[in-house]
């Protein structure tokens, strides 16, 4: 069975910095390309950003390049999204997913249950 587990959310003051973490079990973790996306209230899921975890390929939205990193462990079958200089407009609860393509959330097959993130002004 195929599991993405995030942690790391929180309540953070704009300027400030938190890391993310989806730990994925129940697949090889090298097969399938991991994203992270977003749904504020009353707004779409968008895409943040995704990493191929073969050959570490990465994507970013525009709204977070050069603020997010994204990262994979594969020893431990963990992606993190490092995320700095963050902005009250970043509040969302964040999702991780797998077996998809780029920041495309409807090709996602696998999800995660989301964590909070509130950026407070």
């Amino acid at each position: 069975e195929v599991q993405l587990v995030e942690s790391g959310g929180g309540l953070v003051q704009a300027g400030g910095s938190l890391r993310l973490s989806c730990a994925a079990s129940g697949f090889t973790f090298d097969d399938y390309a991991i994203g992270w996306f977003r749904q504020a209230p009353g707004k779409e899921r968008e895409g943040v950003s995704c990493i191929s975890s073969s050959d570490g390929s990465t994507y970013y939205a525009d709204s977070v390049k050069g603020r997010f990193t994204i990262s994979s462990d594969n020893a431990k079958n963990t992606v993190y999204l490092q995320m700095n200089s963050l902005k009250p407009e970043d509040t969302a609860v964040y999702y991780c997913a797998a077996d998809g393509f780029g920041l495309l959330p409807k090709t996602y097959d696998y999800w995660g249950q989301g964590t909070q993130v509130t950026v407070s002004s």
